[in-house]
């Protein structure tokens, strides 16, 4: 296979200032891509905010020869995510490419979650995607290209205890991709969602020191690279990416079990079947379960 080159080519990388992001945008730009390196320059926690993250990694990335510049807007509302975009045409002219890697934590368990923690992951996650991806999005429709790459996590596809605002974050973009996925087909536009698990300061204290040490940003960045390429024609896959690990998640829908004037009771006595996932099957879009044959037509 020929070595996957983006010369020529724009990218940007929100939330690069640091572990998966850095390392996205570093390998993006060694290969040949001019990148906008977003930053809000915050806490963990989502708090504060700076220059020096974003600057950092625009000066690595000119040391080795790369494009690149800073940019230092929240992803969190609408004007953050067209000035982001902005940033990019007024540098480089065009966008070629969108990694949606941004994020921040504030973990507690259900009962202990207040608005504040729910609405702050919600905004940057699961907002911040929809006000970056929009303008990228509209964008790369006009030029007739464009790759976008957004973050997902386990938390949401799987589930993980004190984090039900990211969970719930994580899964609204997989539903964000499913339908962009659709939307940008026509347009060569493909929308693909990474599932990371990597040594960040996002996870350094969730992780067991002997699993961090083996969980490096840069064994995650391959998949983001293969998916930002022209190379990648599949759309709308969700790719798990951890300790060179890689693997894909997806949703699919069981056989549909007919029964002829339901009652709950019936709904129990045929549980099993309801929930058999053994001949489960993904669809690309709602239309195609619709008047779908072979229904599973039980016994009472």
């Amino acid at each position: 296979m020929a070595k996957i080159d983006f010369t020529g080519r724009v990218a940007i990388v929100t939330g690069a200032g640091a572990g998966l992001g850095r390392s996205h945008a570093l390998e993006l730009a060694r290969r040949g891509a001019k990148v906008v390196v977003n930053d809000l320059g915050g806490s963990r926690d989502g708090v504060g905010s700076g220059d020096a993250a974003a600057n950092k990694v625009v000066d690595e990335i000119k040391a080795f020869g790369g494009a690149a510049v800073p940019n230092y807007d929240s992803v969190a509302t609408v004007k953050g995510g067209e000035s982001i975009v902005k940033t990019a045409i007024d540098a480089f002219s065009k966008l070629d490419i969108l990694v949606c890697n941004a994020g921040i934590l504030r973990d507690k368990s259900f009962p202990k979650m207040d608005e504040e923690a729910w609405d702050a992951v919600i905004a940057v996650h699961l907002k911040g995607t929809y006000c970056c991806a929009r303008p990228a999005f509209i964008h790369m429709r006009e030029q007739g290209y464009g790759r976008i790459v957004l973050t997902t996590s386990a938390a949401g596809l799987i589930g993980n205890f004190g984090q039900a605002n990211y969970g719930a974050a994580k899964m609204g973009i997989c539903g964000l991709a499913n339908v962009l996925k659709l939307e940008g087909a026509k347009y060569n536009i493909k929308v693909n969602v990474l599932a990371p698990g990597a040594a960040t300061r996002m996870t350094e204290d969730v992780m067991p020191p002997e699993m961090f040490a083996k969980m490096a940003p840069e064994l995650v960045t391959p998949a983001v690279v293969y998916m930002c390429s022209e190379q990648c024609q599949d759309t709308g896959f969700y790719i798990n990416a951890s300790a060179g690990e890689f693997s894909r998640s997806n949703i699919v829908k069981s056989p549909d079990v007919f029964i002829e004037n339901p009652t709950a009771e019936d709904i129990a006595a045929n549980w099993s079947r309801i929930t058999d996932l053994t001949n489960a099957k993904f669809y690309n879009s709602i239309l195609e379960t619709i008047g779908e044959g072979g229904l599973v037509r039980p016994s009472k």
